[in-house]
């Protein structure tokens, strides 16, 4: 009974998909029928954000844990401070998988409306420079071989990494001008006359492509942690 939202995960998925695919969408000009990346372009964005802020959470348990009682975890060979770090590692990096699954189908989407699959709109770099500051978060992570001092700086990076991040994606493409919708004084959809079947699909998608995000950090953080004991 405790899988329940694994389950819930892959229907809303395929409905999704399905409904996204096959639906009806409403005619608009230029979008036409690639409004119907909105059930997948979307979701990534939203899915990487949730696992980063888990992420992010974690970080702050890895530092809040005492040295002196960052005792050996029941049947394990870890302490709390590194599975805490091992729970932020795996978040950041599935999160990092659909953050680039969010860049190539918003490539898609700008190659069929913009003409282009990249241009110079302030939502775009400031995507691409969050990805480069979360990159450089393994890079520094592969960098450090003590496993307690790796736990503890990586933290702190990640801590001060999501709101910058977020100020990238969420604030500064609203101080200027954007091709991308609700940013720059560009209408977000929401603002579009869109008919509500669009919102039917879009909401579960985003819910289940979250619940798969968790999912897969989930058992990416076992297989990770089988592999140290297996070194160990």
């Amino acid at each position: 009974m405790m899988n329940w939202w694994k389950i819930l995960s892959v229907v809303l998925i395929l409905y999704s998909i399905a409904a996204g695919l096959l639906g009806n969408v409403p005619d608009l000009p230029i979008l036409e029928q690639t409004i119907r990346n909105l059930f997948f372009h979307v979701p990534m964005w939203f899915c990487m954000i949730a696992l980063m802020v888990a992420s992010f959470i974690y970080a702050i348990f890895s530092l809040s844990e005492k040295p002196e009682s960052n005792k050996i975890a029941i049947q394990t060979n870890f302490s709390k401070n590194s599975l805490n770090d091992l729970h932020s590692s795996c978040f950041a990096s599935v999160g990092m998988t659909f953050g680039i699954a969010g860049l190539l189908t918003g490539m898609i989407w700008a190659k069929n409306t913009w003409g282009a699959y990249w241009v110079a709109d302030p939502k775009l770099n400031s995507a691409a420079i969050g990805m480069l500051l979360y990159s450089a978060y393994f890079v520094l992570r592969s960098s450090i071989d003590d496993e307690e001092k790796r736990a503890r700086v990586s933290a702190v990076y990640n801590i001060f990494c999501l709101p910058i991040y977020l100020v990238l994606i969420f604030i500064l493409p609203r101080l200027t001008d954007s091709l991308h919708p609700g940013n720059g004084g560009n209408p977000a959809f929401n603002s579009y006359d869109l008919d509500n079947n669009m919102r039917l699909i879009f909401y579960p998608a985003c819910i289940g492509w979250i619940l798969l995000g968790f999912w897969i950090a989930q058992l990416k953080f076992r297989l990770k942690k089988i592999e140290m004991s297996a070194s160990n």
